[in-house]
C-alpha cells in the first residue's frame, strides 16, 4: 500500500474571481491510496479520500484515478496517467499527488525486497543502480549511497575472485 497526502492551507482570506471573499483554512485534504503488486508495480486498486475541497465540483472528480487500475509504474507512466486521469476530467491536485508517489512507490519496492538479506549478483545490482541514479540528492552518481553500493560491489568482486582463484 502506497499512501499519498496532500493538504495546503490559506492562512489569510481571499477574493475569488466571482466576487466572493473566502476565509483562510485548509483548501484541500486529500489522500490518496494505492494497492500496489510489490513486485511489479502494476497498482491492483486505487482509493481516494477528499477530506477538504474548495468547491462542491471537485468532490465528481473523486474517481477519476480509477481508470489507473491495471496501469504499471514504470517508463511512460506520467503520460500515460495524466492521458487517463488528467485534464477537465480529472483534478489537478491529485494528479500532482500520484505523480510524485510514482517515484516513492519504485523506491518503496526496492525498500519491501530489502526486509529479507539481499543476495544479487553484481550485475543486477548495477542495474537497480541505473534506474536509481540522480533521480534524486541522495542517490546522485557521486553521492555517498552510489559510493557505498560500489565500495560493496568492488569488495564482493574480489572476494569472489580470492575465491575462485
Amino acid at each position: 500500500m502506497v499512501v499519498g497526502t496532500l493538504k495546503d492551507e490559506r492562512f489569510q482570506e481571499f477574493h475569488a474571481l466571482a466576487g466572493e471573499v473566502l476565509p483562510g483554512g485548509i483548501i484541500h485534504h486529500l489522500t490518496i491510496r494505492l494497492l500496489m503488486n510489490a513486485a511489479s508495480l502494476l497498482i491492483e486498486d486505487v482509493s481516494v479520500e477528499m477530506k477538504t475541497v474548495p468547491e462542491e465540483a471537485c468532490l465528481e472528480t473523486c474517481h477519476c484515478l480509477d481508470a489507473l487500475k491495471g496501469l504499471t509504474i514504470t517508463k511512460g507512466f506520467t503520460v500515460k496517467a495524466k492521458k487517463l486521469a488528467g485534464g477537465k476530467q480529472g483534478c489537478t491536485h491529485l494528479m500532482e499527488l500520484l505523480l510524485v508517489m510514482a517515484p516513492a512507490a519504485f523506491q518503496g519496492r526496492i525498500a519491501y525486497r530489502g526486509r529479507v538479506p539481499i543476495n544479487l549478483d553484481a550485475q543486477r545490482i548495477r542495474g537497480v543502480i541505473d534506474v536509481l541514479v540522480d533521480t534524486c540528492h541522495a542517490w546522485r552518481e557521486d553521492g555517498p549511497i552510489i559510493k557505498k553500493i560500489k565500495a560493496f560491489l568492488n569488495k564482493k568482486s574480489n572476494r569472489e575472485r580470492r575465491a575462485s582463484a
